[in-house]
């Protein structure tokens, strides 16, 4: 199973998109900021993911959500969050569907 996948930073708000075969395995990686792109938003919370039976799927639906019209459709996405893959520390009610760029 492939897994497209969109992550949002608890401390700078900047979206993330993905793609994988382990879905826990790599938010964990992010979140311990072993990659250079992605260290600088640490703690990272999944917004949405979405899985495919083959990489060549997934990788088309990723491309898609880094479009403009993707990037729009991800703004209209309602956030849901699982529990199990809460960042430590991260507030499940905090403002992250709608931020308006004010706290």
């Amino acid at each position: 199973m492939f897994y497209v996948y969109v992550l949002q930073s608890t401390k700078t708000r900047r979206r993330y998109v993905g793609s994988c075969e382990n879905l826990d395995e790599r938010v964990r990686r992010h979140n311990l900021g072993i990659r250079k792109l992605t260290r600088h938003g640490i703690p990272w919370t999944l917004m949405h993911s979405e899985s495919f039976s083959n990489r060549a799927d997934a990788v088309r639906k990723k491309r898609y959500y880094k479009s403009g019209r993707g990037r729009d459709e991800l703004d209209r996405l309602p956030v849901v969050r699982s529990p199990r893959r809460q960042v430590a520390g991260s507030n499940p009610a905090g403002p992250i569907a709608n931020y308006s760029g004010a706290l």
